[in-house]
């Protein structure tokens, strides 16, 4: 069962690394350059993924259908605090406060989007695929809100940091509350299908243009001396003790799919490539933080489908 299990998975990370690996080359042949791969990623950011989210929303949810959408936020909480807790445990290696803060962050904030949207995509369907994106899309409400806020504070912490609040309402931040108080509201019905069509075809351009940006991402790191005590320790706990646990927990409660997937999914994830953003923002130095998310998506590509893999052990991918 796990090896049937296991080639699925396999296929789906492949096909999710495929896409990833155009956009790897565009950026390492020179074909999209830095420039274009900035433009790229604030199309997917401010365009096609709040697109995407808004009509998702209105399309298939609804509060009668998902009365605890609530929790979802916090379950994106819970999972940072997870990694927050597994890293301290692993910070013994680290000497040096930023440094100690960068892996910190590694181990606790994960691709949470770009990625699982793209997996789900290719393992689902139907109205399983079509709940998960609701999911993943609530979870990264309360991600995304934490990611902009606590996430910024600890890579950039300094006494005279001014915090930005304008950073927490992201464009896929604000498409969320707008798709939720439309669904609310019940005024998807006064959106004509002329405009509903062109949001559905421009939000499904969001998965391969976001795997683009991940791989041009990764293509775009500049790595320097590699701390490999370091990195062993951050892959250690990200993608090996984490997912473990988030895989002991959804077995021990029995909890169901798609929930019990959601949080083995965001689990196992690598780590997530806003962080090197952050810092380039900020202008603060990229200590370890490119190397952890290098080495980290690297090594996902063998941790996720194991993990995947052992949860439709109980729970079977159909």
């Amino acid at each position: 069962m796990f090896q049937e299990s296991f080639k699925i998975i396999v296929s789906g990370v492949g096909q999710s690394f495929i896409l990833g690996l155009i956009g790897y080359f565009l950026i390492k042949r020179n074909i999209l350059g830095e420039e274009g791969l900035y433009a790229l990623s604030r199309l997917v950011i401010e365009v096609t993924m709040p697109v995407f989210i808004f009509y998702r929303l209105i399309k298939d949810f609804s509060f009668h259908l998902y009365p605890d959408w609530w929790v979802f936020p916090l379950i994106s909480v819970g999972i940072t605090i997870a990694g927050l807790l597994v890293g301290l445990i692993f910070s013994g290696f680290v000497k040096g406060l930023q440094h100690k803060l960068q892996f910190l962050s590694l181990v606790a904030f994960q691709n949470s989007g770009y990625l699982p949207l793209v997996l789900v995509a290719s393992l689902l369907q139907g109205e399983r695929l079509s709940t998960m994106f609701i999911y993943l899309f609530l979870f990264l409400l309360g991600f995304n809100l934490l990611l902009f806020s606590f996430g910024v504070y600890i890579l950039t912490f300094h006494k005279d940091k001014k915090f930005e609040w304008q950073s927490l309402f992201s464009p896929p931040v604000i498409a969320t509350f707008l798709g939720l108080a439309v669904v609310a509201l019940n005024l998807s019905r006064f959106i004509p299908e002329v405009i509903i069509k062109p949001l559905g075809i421009t939000g499904d351009c969001t998965l391969p243009l976001a795997t683009f940006v991940v791989g041009g991402n990764i293509a775009a790191i500049h790595l320097r001396k590699v701390e490999k005590k370091l990195i062993s320790a951050m892959v250690m706990a990200k993608l090996v003790i984490l997912p473990a646990l988030g895989l002991w927990l959804v077995w021990q409660f029995n909890l169901p799919s798609p929930l019990g997937l959601l949080i083995v999914l965001q689990s196992a994830m690598p780590p997530a490539t806003n962080l090197s953003v952050i810092l380039n923002h900020y202008k603060k130095e990229d200590l370890i933080v490119s190397q952890g998310i290098f080495f980290g998506h690297i090594a996902s590509l063998v941790t996720v489908p194991v993990f995947l893999s052992l949860y439709f052990m109980k729970f079977m991918l159909k």
